[in-house]
């Protein structure tokens, strides 16, 4: 019977499958000390979300480990590399979130544009500052994407319905495919900044994309729409911390260079001691894009086919090595 660790939670439905299908599922959350010693060495498979890390030493300590799956998409907490080198599958599941995700980031940008967060906290303060938040339309403005993926691609759709024209650099994508969605492609990521005074992240945290979203980046960034409002610019992250400078991210907020910061993930999380929240024009989640009843029923049941293809001798259809 295979023994399958369940470290970050997963839709209870999925769980009680593997179960009917024979599987052994522990639902445990393990500390990195606890990984360190071994607390996998005995299960077949771990199912995690983005608080577990699974790096090289956590694998070198866990001998019967084949099998690690992300519930999710970002795999920058699971060395990849370190398993593939120890013949473990690693397997995400980027079908299941997408829509979730999609919604959370349309959010940020109406929230950001119309000033909804700061008009929540002044009511609750007592103020009334009906004058002080005119906001802008998203209507008439460039959207920049970081990455065309799924999310991105649903963004997209979202935002052309909303008037937006929307551009994008993703050096991995096909021309054609951006254009399905009505989308420009660009070469040159300095392209998108200089010309969208809204920047929306959607590519995977790398070496290559680590800050990506820098002082010098922002500083480009028009501050004029399109249709020729002076609408300032906003940044929204619903991928990867990491991918934004949140110093940089500041430093333009305090300036007025940047009007608006919407993030959903953080270079170290939980942010407690991160200055950005504390800034009026920041807005943020806590990491929840995947965050709904019906991804998390998606996720689960997606897992549940990755694992039972595996343990059936079948590649699992979302394998990333």
């Amino acid at each position: 019977m295979p023994r399958i660790a369940v470290t970050d939670g997963m839709d209870q439905r999925a769980v009680q499958s593997l179960r009917d299908a024979g599987h052994d599922v522990t639902e445990q959350h393990f500390t990195r000390e606890e990984l360190l010693d071994g607390a996998l060495a005995n299960y077949d498979a771990v199912v995690v979300r983005s608080a577990t890390k699974i790096r090289e030493d956590v694998i070198a300590q866990s001998p019967n480990l084949k099998f690690i799956g992300r519930g999710g998409v970002g795999v920058d907490n699971i060395d990849i590399a370190a398993a593939s080198e120890a013949g473990i599958v690693v397997c995400n599941t980027p079908r299941s979130s997408t829509h979730s995700v999609v919604e959370l980031t349309i959010g940020h940008l109406l929230a950001s544009c119309r000033h909804i967060p700061r008009g929540d906290r002044g009511i609750r303060q007592g103020l009334w500052e009906k004058k002080q938040l005119k906001g802008t339309e998203l209507s008439g403005k460039r959207l920049g994407f970081i990455g065309f993926g799924r999310i991105a691609q649903g963004v997209s759709t979202v935002a052309s319905a909303l008037g937006m024209e929307c551009h994008a650099y993703d050096p991995y994508l096909p021309e054609e495919i951006a254009r399905q969605f009505g989308c420009t492609l660009h070469e040159n990521v300095d392209a998108v900044f200089r010309m969208c005074t809204h920047i929306t992240i959607h590519c995977n945290l790398t070496d290559e994309t680590h800050h990506l979203v820098n002082q010098s980046r922002l500083d480009a960034m028009p501050g004029i729409g399109a249709d020729g409002v002076e609408c300032g610019n906003h940044i929204v992250n619903c991928a990867r911390g990491g991918i934004v400078d949140e110093v940089a991210i500041l430093s333009a907020l305090e300036s007025g260079k940047l009007t608006s910061a919407a993030l959903d993930v953080f270079e170290i999380e939980p942010p407690v001691d991160n200055p950005l929240i504390h800034h009026p024009a920041f807005h943020g989640t806590p990491h929840i894009g995947a965050a709904t009843a019906e991804a998390q029923f998606r996720i689960g049941q997606e897992m549940v086919t990755l694992l039972n293809d595996h343990f059936a001798g079948e590649r699992p259809h979302s394998a990333l090595n």
